[in-house]
């Protein structure tokens, strides 16, 4: 087989063993990145593509004539057109499960740095404030506990789940969301309803149309005025420019996110002004840990191997 790999470096920084990848196939050829006009060039001769976030759209599908399977460096499948596969019989696979261990830590990093104000302590130290204090130390951010606060978590699948269970283990109470167009079940609470009776609400819902815009400016002020939100899904389930502005008029407590509507971001995306409070972003690397990029890898080659040999692993199409 010949396969593509179109953005290594989106995934492998030479810090990762390829040698589970580069025996899957026989023939590889690595791109460390791949413009979309690049696409239809490098995939044209490929019977296997594998893609982290460049998209594989329909004309480029079907331009490939060999194509006999598309691997995704991701859990999400938005940046595939899973229709034109379907079509032209490609098969598609995805990674599930392994960035669990990395995106949880990065959850509870956001929810711990905004909860015991750590930005705004380090920052005060380091400019001086503390040196200048007539106390031992500064009381200037309230910090509040975890313990016996309500967390409230849309999408209670791999993710979701095991962030459930650590914030068990600080004691506080779960309570999960019903995500819109999803099957409804007894133990799910509506989302609208949930709102205002969490105090962290957290999201590892997929982007999906029922999901766009899922928290915009009525769900969001719905919300404790000192709660906080959690994004490390999908940039686009919440609305940026209304999460900007509950957090600049004090409608919501703080928020981190790890993901934008678009990325890279252009530099007037909503937040990342400089003068909103209470909020932290990062650039898209809850999943990023070394051992993470590396079971990825090792998903992939495995994914590589059954389709060779005729079995359907980790099928999404």
């Amino acid at each position: 087989m010949r396969a593509v790999f179109l953005d290594t470096e989106s995934l492998d920084r030479d810090d990762l063993d390829r040698s589970p990848l580069e025996a899957s196939a026989p023939q590889w050829t690595f791109h460390g990145a791949t413009a979309p006009e690049e696409v239809p060039g490098r995939i044209a001769e490929a019977e296997v593509v594998v893609s982290n976030k460049v998209p594989l759209g329909r004309e480029a599908i079907a331009g490939a004539p060999h194509l006999r399977l598309i691997c995704i460096a991701a859990t999400g499948t938005n940046n595939v057109d899973l229709e034109a596969a379907r079509e032209q019989g490609v098969a598609v696979t995805n990674v599930t499960g392994y960035a669990t261990p990395s995106v949880v830590q990065h959850v509870f990093a956001l929810i711990l740095a905004l909860t015991t104000r750590l930005p705004e302590y380090s920052a005060a130290a380091r400019s001086g404030r503390w040196s200048e204090s007539p106390y031992f130390c500064l009381l200037d951010f309230p910090i509040r506990e975890l313990s016996g606060r309500t967390l409230g978590v849309v999408g209670h699948g791999e993710l979701g789940g095991n962030v459930a269970r650590v914030a068990e283990a600080f004691g506080m109470q779960v309570r999960i969301a019903q995500v819109p167009g999803r099957p409804e079940r007894p133990d799910r609470t509506p989302l609208d309803r949930l709102l205002p009776e969490v105090d962290i609400l957290t999201l590892h819902c997929p982007l999906t149309p029922e999901t766009r815009d899922l928290l915009d400016g009525e769900r969001l002020a719905r919300m404790r005025p000192d709660g906080l939100l959690v994004n490390t899904a999908r940039g686009g389930i919440v609305n940026e420019r209304a999460l900007a502005e509950a957090l600049r008029g004090g409608a919501l407590g703080g928020a981190g996110v790890d993901v934008l509507s678009q990325e890279p971001p252009p530099r007037d995306n909503p937040l990342l002004a400089p003068d909103i409070p209470n909020l932290i972003v990062t650039p898209h690397v809850a999943w990023a840990s070394r051992q993470a990029r590396q079971r990825m890898v090792d998903g992939l080659a495995a994914n590589i191997r059954a389709f060779g040999e005729g079995q359907a692993r980790n099928r999404v199409v």
